[in-house]
């Protein structure tokens, strides 16, 4: 599901933003593309150290929402940048082999926000 296209995105710096949504109105964090890590089945893994409005709302609704692009990376039509959505399901994790492997990578986190992919769009 993950082109080639997005792999040259994650590894060039760029924000990215995270949306989640419980019972109240959308909640958007941000990360960096550098901090996310592409399981060998394509789920994402992102270091959490604060995250505490979007770990109360996939509480409530796993369902999440990223944006995240590089003004680095050609996009469609030869324009400079380009960018993804990504939509999913979320969840916490805070033991195991993978947070584990995350703590080493980033020992800042407290938890992993793991996104399982059910789409991904390039937008520019």
């Amino acid at each position: 599901m993950l082109t080639e296209k997005f792999y040259d995105v994650i590894n060039k710096e760029g924000v990215v933003s995270i949306v989640s949504w419980g019972e109240c109105e959308p909640h958007i964090v941000n990360t960096w593309n550098s901090y996310i890590t592409v399981t060998p089945d394509e789920r994402l893994l992102i270091p959490a150290a604060i995250m505490r409005k979007t770990e109360k709302n996939v509480n409530i609704n796993n369902k999440i929402k990223i944006s995240l692009g590089s003004k680095e990376v050609i996009g469609y039509n030869d324009y400079q940048g380009t960018g993804f959505i990504i939509e999913g399901t979320a969840k916490f994790i805070s033991s195991g082999q993978e947070f584990e492997e995350m703590k080493e990578k980033f020992n800042f986190l407290t938890r992993v926000l793991e996104i399982t992919i059910s789409s991904s769009k390039q937008m520019l």
